[in-house]
């Protein structure tokens, strides 16, 4: 699936093909640190199948609980955060992914999330929305 997409601002747009079952949640407790909300929704691409449009990311690296070093990429400009990925090259020439996340993608109502993961730091409500009153404007 084609997608396109971009930061806050307009300073950065993309675009990648990517497969709508590669979509899913991460419930870690640095996703829910650095995405100020209870979870991470990401799309997971090969780097070869994402093509930065306009403007140049910044990169902060963060260590994550596995020990993995983490590089998260984000608009200078709004600090939105487009996608993170393995820090430094992969091993053995694999292949290189890219976390694109799903609230930078224009196409985002397209893609649900298949799985969900770190779900042991899940927010105990996150699943029981239902019972809260929506407004739709404030």
């Amino acid at each position: 699936m084609k997608v396109d997409g971009g930061c806050h601002c307009g300073h950065i747009t993309f675009e990648a093909e990517i497969d709508p079952e590669k979509v899913g949640i991460c419930h870690c407790t640095d996703c829910q640190t650095m995405s100020g909300a209870p979870f991470n929704a990401v799309v997971q691409v090969p780097e070869a199948d994402f093509t930065l449009k306009s403007g140049t990311l910044k990169m902060y690296v963060k260590t994550a609980e596995s020990g993995n070093k983490r590089a998260q990429m984000f608009c200078p400009e709004c600090g939105g955060r487009i996608y993170a990925t393995s820090a430094g090259d992969p091993p053995n020439g694999g292949l290189k992914f890219f976390g694109i996340r799903i609230g930078v993608i224009n196409q985002r109502r397209e893609l649900s999330p298949k799985r969900q993961i770190w779900h042991r730091s899940a927010q105990p409500w996150v699943n029981d929305l239902n019972h809260i009153p929506v407004v739709e404007k404030q």
